[in-house]
């Protein structure tokens, strides 16, 4: 108890800083703001940290006065202070210390899986059924293989970042064909402000394809915005969102975004993914067969993909951001699923997407043990800990769309 009382108030005097950032929503701006160090976010995404504050001492502009706040008036104080509580606990247990056993085990499967595909049509030819059955052994890699690359990127995997960086270029890059920095970009955004509009990119489908959350629905109503039939957006979601994304939008805008930042790294580890891809499957299926399998696989991992991503937090609260504590803006966001040996396998563990999002430095073989203490803090602070089945997670995607797309209709024809 003392020693984490301890760790709260050595973090809280490090809090009383101002920093001079450029925060992730200004990515595109040159101008400098003066920001304070938010310290929640600082210590759930830095694995060592003593080397981020190294970079970041230059940029050291002040600290605030003794009689001055550290807490904004929008945050709740006792919440943070409870929170603070609970992560220094957190640490003392080594539930942030990960298994490397697990992970062996988890690329061991992925591998295997990969070669079996390719033995399957080796052996049995490249008639209808085997070719199926490579296309979805390789969609069960790609889809196992974006859970393990979420891992090494969010560094929990190894006690240094930079092997965490490096096995990760592999992972995604090699195996999945895809860039590390972009992954990098639009995810750790999405981790500080899941569901906020204009922060967090994950939402940015609004309002171009879907009109996403009650507010902001409403507010496209009102002003009589209408890029889509949003009414019907719950129908035409099923076609243009799980079947869709990967195949036609990510295939090509992964290399568009490789070559504008020049990324040549990352550009090559992806071309070690189709090379090795065209060399292996050429000789048996021809350029026509070889094109075929790779969409089909590809079509299978979008499916796969989304929906797991999205039932965590299409239906939960989506608005722009109102500047809220950590714990809140997580538990606002996000929702879990029910575990079992199935469901944890088939998300990747992202059925603890709310254990997830507050300690996303987290092994995941540990949310399983963290997540009674979460229950436990919201209980204590009334906040809502959602957790439902697999099937209904995927039926409140479809619902939430229902009832924004009615919410936008109403007040597009009557306000």
């Amino acid at each position: 108890q003392m020693r984490n009382r301890r760790q709260v108030a050595k973090n809280q005097n490090y809090s009383r800083k101002i920093f001079l950032l450029l925060p992730p929503e200004r990515l595109f701006f040159s101008r400098l703001v003066p920001v304070f160090v938010f310290q929640d976010p600082f210590i759930a995404f830095h694995l060592d940290k003593a080397l981020v504050r190294k970079y970041m001492s230059p940029l050291l502009i002040g600290e605030l006065a003794p009689d001055q706040p550290s807490f904004e008036p929008s945050k709740n104080k006792k919440l943070v202070e409870d929170f603070r509580e609970l992560r220094a606990t957190v640490e003392k247990m080594g539930l942030l210390n990960p298994n490397r056993t697990f992970f062996i085990l988890c690329l061991f499967h992925i591998l295997v899986l990969d070669v079996a595909a390719w033995l399957t049509i080796w052996y049995f030819g490249a008639s209808t059924v085997p070719f199926l059955c490579s296309a979805v052994l390789l969609g069960i890699v790609q889809a196992q293989a974006g859970w393990l690359q979420h891992d090494f990127g969010h560094l929990s995997v190894f006690s240094k970042s930079k092997w965490n960086h490096w096995v990760h270029k592999f992972v995604i890059g090699h195996l999945k064909g895809a860039p590390a920095s972009w992954w990098n970009h639009l995810h750790f955004q999405h981790h500080a402000k899941p569901n906020c509009f204009r922060k967090d990119p994950d939402v940015n489908m609004h309002p171009l394809f879907f009109a996403l959350g009650k507010t902001l629905s409403v507010e496209l109503g009102v002003q009589k915005k209408k890029f889509m039939p949003y009414n019907h957006q719950h129908k035409y979601f099923f076609i243009i969102g799980p079947p869709a994304l990967v195949p036609l939008y990510f295939q090509w805008y992964i290399f568009y975004f490789v070559v504008q930042r020049k990324q040549w790294v990352d550009l090559a580890w992806m071309m070690s993914f189709y090379i090795r891809f065209f060399l292996t499957y050429l000789p048996l299926l021809g350029v026509k067969g070889i094109l075929g399998l790779h969409l089909l696989v590809r079509f299978i991992e979008s499916n796969w993909f989304v929906w797991i991503t999205q039932m965590n937090h299409i239906p939960m609260h989506i608005d722009y951001d109102k500047n809220v504590d950590w714990f809140s803006t997580q538990l606002q966001a996000t929702c879990n699923v029910h575990q079992s040996l199935f469901n944890d396998w088939f998300s990747g563990h992202l059925n603890f997407q709310i254990e997830h999002h507050l300690f996303p430095t987290m092994p995941r073989h540990n949310y399983w043990k963290v997540a009674p203490l979460v229950k436990s803090l919201c209980a204590k602070h009334g906040i809502e800990y959602q957790c439902k089945p697999l099937l209904t997670a995927f039926a409140d995607i479809v619902h939430s769309l229902k009832d924004s797309g009615e919410l936008w209709l109403d007040a597009y024809l009557h306000k």
